[in-house]
């Protein structure tokens, strides 16, 4: 397992890491909306790997009409935090620093503490944002990264991307779970536009990761 959580920095919201709470949709942070959807995606270690892939290498954002810039290691200590074997035992975790992967354009693969910009609109509203990434953690059956706002965001707060390859009956699973709160004015004085907004990322989303096959629960 490779696991990385980036604790330095300053994102532009209160509630850093709310999106993995099994009670978002009843209790979300205050202010926010949140949002939620789950597909599954096909099935195999093929189809695990591949949606991997795609989701590391910011894909989804790219789908969704979003360009990619800026992109910037962590600028301080990444936790590796502490995983465990089948048996319960804790596993010391790994010091060295795991090989960059970049995609065919060169665009480094998502790591902790990585700070990029995004540019661009979803189904014609406004995308801009400074996203970090607030964790990643990769296993042989589930990836999972979250990312948050930094600054200059049409919209505050965070986004889980979860890939689940399951092994009671093979089935590959994407969810995404996210809450935004309205920054610009545009997006306060009309609200239902942020609903609007996480429909289409969801929507793209799904294209990006799955884009023959998908079943929504």
């Amino acid at each position: 397992m490779r696991r990385g959580t980036f604790r330095e920095g300053t994102v532009n919201y209160a509630a850093v890491g709310a999106t993995s709470a099994p009670d978002l949709m009843h209790y979300p942070p205050e202010g926010s909306t949140p949002a939620e959807q789950s597909w599954r995606i096909g099935s195999g270690e093929d189809r695990f790997r591949h949606a991997a892939d795609a989701l590391l290498s910011w894909k989804p954002q790219r789908v969704a009409g979003l360009q990619v810039s800026d992109v910037r290691p962590a600028a301080g200590p990444v936790y590796s935090g502490v995983s465990f074997d089948a048996d319960g035992n804790p596993i010391a975790p790994n010091r060295d620093e795991p090989e960059q992967r970049f995609d065919a354009e060169g665009t480094p693969y998502a790591a902790p503490g990585m700070t990029l910009r995004l540019h661009g609109r979803v189904n014609g509203m406004r995308g801009d944002a400074e996203i970090r990434v607030i964790s990643v953690i990769e296993s042989a059956r589930q990836v999972t990264l979250v990312l948050g706002t930094v600054d200059d965001s049409v919209v505050s707060g965070e986004e889980l991307f979860d890939l689940v390859w399951r092994e009671d009956n093979d089935e590959v699973w994407f969810s995404v779970r996210a809450f935004d709160t309205a920054q610009s004015m545009l997006y306060r004085i009309v609200p239902g536009l942020v609903k609007r907004r996480r429909r289409a990322l969801f929507g793209q989303y799904l294209r990006a990761i799955s884009p023959m096959y998908a079943t929504s629960v």
